[in-house]
């Protein structure tokens, strides 16, 4: 599920919606929208909802383009082409060699509608490149297709991970410097040819996953106090139901619409996580909405098949803004140890503290005994309070001044074995001194809680420990275990 828009929380239906079904034990899980990479595009942010964010899986689509001088480039792609090794090579041009008379090289270069000659183009194989990102993959195969070429090879770096489908035509994406070996071997020769291969399915992919290139990223665009996308789950590549008619174009001569397709999207992402949600209810039916989305939160894993730390789509290291805790693992959250409930009463105080009338906000609780005792706490309105103000499996610090301490609280509930005592670690960025007390919790029985409070403040340079913490969001993290649980909380603080 994924909102057109959201300029407000009490305006936006889907926030509306997902609010009161927490209050009858539903839990609602949405997309967190395919704005990304850039950040503050994150939608559906608000707190009672549990937002996703896409990642790639295992598994990749290869499709291969041979070269008339023997080289093999891997590129990606979904298509059921008919050219083969042994069945004869085509001639293989760069866009602006079969550009119209008038036309500038840099439309046909990245294959612009009308930028291609037909008789030029007709039974070739054209190269274009992605560097004008108005013209979509689609668009440049229409053009391709259109002007009777025999196939097109796209040299963009962007969405390259994310395999577009070009159904019977001859298609393959990759990556720039792959694109340079292919341009050096066009101008090398006379006659330069090509065949591109039909898709091969390449199984055990690495590294996996991946932070998907569209993914949206936080912070959220109306309150950077929760940390948002929630989760990450797998969204690239995905077998979907789809309706038949609508990809007709896409479909091989002579073969009938399939019901099913390969699809990418934070829309493929959100119904793991929906899945994953109500594998956790089956098992724990007692359990509150934000009991399983903590359960699911705090087991997330933060590691690829390779044992390495989550990349993004850029390569550097994921952070809870890509990210949110991980990517879910469902069977581990089926026992997570310790979970963080969070309340009605929290989502209510966070609507005072960020600004909405009491009033407004014991209407939005109902006419029942929850709305008509409803007061806004003290303080509020006040969004530096919310960090601290509502019991979420995540911690954000908006505004983090030098000089100044910034302690957010927080109350675990065990839900595994009874005298159970579970010891803090700190993963904390360089210049961000982290605090946690107690750095002990004692649990004597099940189902009761025990609260505890994170401390961030900005460490001071002493002898050759730099200047303390760089400028803008630090990331880490804060894990309790008992020898037998990690609960791991991510954090991250904006140093002003």
């Amino acid at each position: 599920m994924s909102s057109a828009f959201q300029s407000d929380f009490l305006a936006d239906p889907i926030a509306l919606g997902a609010f009161h079904a927490h209050q009858r034990g539903v839990l609602v899980v949405c997309s967190g929208g395919n704005d990304g990479p850039n950040p503050y595009t994150v939608v559906n942010s608000a707190p009672w909802i549990l937002t996703v964010a896409a990642s790639s899986i295992d598994r990749s689509f290869h499709s291969t383009i041979v070269l008339g001088n023997g080289a093999l480039v891997k590129g990606i792609a979904i298509n059921f082409s008919n050219q083969s090794i042994t069945g004869g090579q085509y001639p293989l041009v760069f866009g602006p060699q079969v550009a119209g008379r008038y036309t500038p090289v840099s439309e046909a270069s990245n294959c612009y509608p009308g930028s291609l000659d037909a008789q030029k183009a007709a039974g070739k194989i054209v190269v274009c490149v992605g560097t004008d990102p108005m013209v979509s993959r689609r668009v440049k195969k229409l053009v391709a297709e259109g002007a009777g070429a025999s196939g097109l090879v796209l040299i963009d770096d962007a969405e390259k991970a994310v395999p577009f489908v070009a159904g019977g035509f001859p298609f393959s994406q990759v990556a720039t410097d792959a694109g340079a070996q292919i341009l050096e071997y066009i101008n090398s020769t006379k006659n330069p040819t090509a065949v591109i291969l039909p898709t091969e399915d390449a199984k055990d992919d690495k590294p996996a996953p991946v932070v998907a290139s569209f993914s949206a990223r936080g912070p959220g665009g109306l309150t950077e106090a929760i940390l948002k996308p929630d989760l990450m789950a797998p969204g690239v590549s995905i077998l979907a139901a789809t309706i038949p008619t609508a990809d007709k174009e896409d479909v091989p001569a002579g073969k009938n619409p399939s019901p099913f397709a390969i699809k990418s999207g934070t829309s493929m992402a959100c119904p793991h996580v929906a899945g994953a949600a109500a594998f956790v209810k089956s098992a724990h039916p007692g359990w509150s909405p934000s009991m399983i989305r903590s359960a699911l939160m705090t087991t997330a894993t933060t590691r690829n098949n390779l044992g390495q730390a989550v990349a993004s789509s850029t390569g550097a290291a994921a952070t809870g803004h890509d990210m949110g805790a991980g990517e879910i693992s469902p069977l581990r959250a089926l026992s997570p140890g310790l979970v963080f409930d969070t309340t009605t009463r929290d989502y209510l105080n966070f609507l005072c503290y960020y600004g909405y009338k009491e009033q407004l906000v014991r209407k939005l609780a109902g006419a029942g005994a929850a709305g008509a005792a409803f007061a806004c706490p003290r303080g509020a309105p006040s969004p530096d309070l919310i960090a601290s103000g509502v019991n979420y499996p995540s911690i954000s610090v908006p505004r983090l001044l030098a000089g100044r301490t910034a302690t957010v609280s927080r109350v675990a509930m065990n839900v595994g074995p009874p005298n159970a005592t579970y010891a803090a670690a700190v993963e904390a960025p360089p210049g961000l001194a982290v605090k946690v007390s107690p750095e002990r919790l004692v649990f004597s029985s099940r189902w009761t809680t025990a609260a505890y409070q994170v401390s961030f403040e900005i460490a001071s340079g002493g002898a050759g420990a730099g200047a303390g913490a760089s400028k803008g969001y630090v990331h880490g993290a804060v894990t309790w275990s008992d020898g037998a649980h990690s609960v791991r909380t991510p954090f991250a603080v904006n140093v002003i």
